[in-house]
């Protein structure tokens, strides 16, 4: 808790919501999906064509496919962390793990689906989300974790020295489960365009309540502070 702040008819309680390292990890798989999605969608159909020259020096397909690959890294490195410290930060993350209470408990899903629909109040939420919130990272998780297990299988079919090596043998599995590697492929672009459906529905539900429920909704992933009384959201 931070203090408090007078609205004029009541006191707003600021609380710290997101820790630092949730924000910047949050801020760091957010431009990493943006960069994944752009280099992926390049690798898929190049359309890009370099002016033409006997020396080999222009690899624009490679280079997009470094910025891919880099790219991927760099979300599989935070997505492992992010679960980590959801687990065991025991200050930064409580009010994530608090959550967890009200997604088991229907009365409160009912509610938070009338309050999306016109239709009722928004119940107390104990906890950072409200069981749609909840349920979405969830699957968003479930996703990151299938786009990732696709790409290192596809990593490891195409380099196959030094990690190549060692991620082509550990996640052959992969590719023997999906059926082989023209379909890892293919759901690996269907997970893409997951990302690409959840990213504009998860902007307008963001803003959508923190327009409704102005107490720190789309802020608080910037500066970490929730503002409450007697309601959150």
């Amino acid at each position: 808790m931070r203090g408090a702040v007078d609205s004029g008819k009541r006191d707003f309680q600021a609380h710290t919501e997101f820790s630092g390292l949730t924000r910047i990890f949050h801020w760091l798989r957010a431009f990493s999906i943006f960069g994944l999605i752009g280099t992926g969608f390049y690798i898929a159909l190049p359309f890009l064509s370099p002016t033409p020259s006997a020396e080999p020096t222009l690899f624009a397909q490679a280079y997009i496919r470094s910025i891919h690959l880099i790219l991927g890294f760099i979300l599989i490195a935070i997505s492992i962390f992010r679960v980590y410290l959801f687990f065991f930060d025991k200050e930064g993350s409580k009010e994530e793990r608090r959550s967890f209470k009200q997604f088991i408990d229907v009365k409160v899903w009912i509610a938070s689906i009338k309050t999306y629909l016109f239709i009722g109040k928004h119940p107390h939420i104990e906890g950072a989300y409200n069981p749609l919130q909840f349920i979405t990272y969830f699957t968003l998780g479930v996703l990151t974790l299938l786009v990732c297990l696709t790409g290192v299988a596809l990593y490891g079919n195409v380099y196959h020295s030094g990690l190549g090596a060692v991620l082509g043998a550990s996640f052959k599995w992969v590719e023997v489960l999906c059926g082989g590697l023209a379909n890892v492929r293919v759901i690996h672009h269907i997970l893409t365009w997951a990302f690409v459906i959840f990213i504009p529905v998860h902007v307008y539900l963001v803003v959508w309540n923190s327009v409704k429920y102005p107490n720190g909704g789309a802020d608080a992933i910037i500066s970490g502070v929730r503002y409450q009384n007697d309601l959150k959201v």
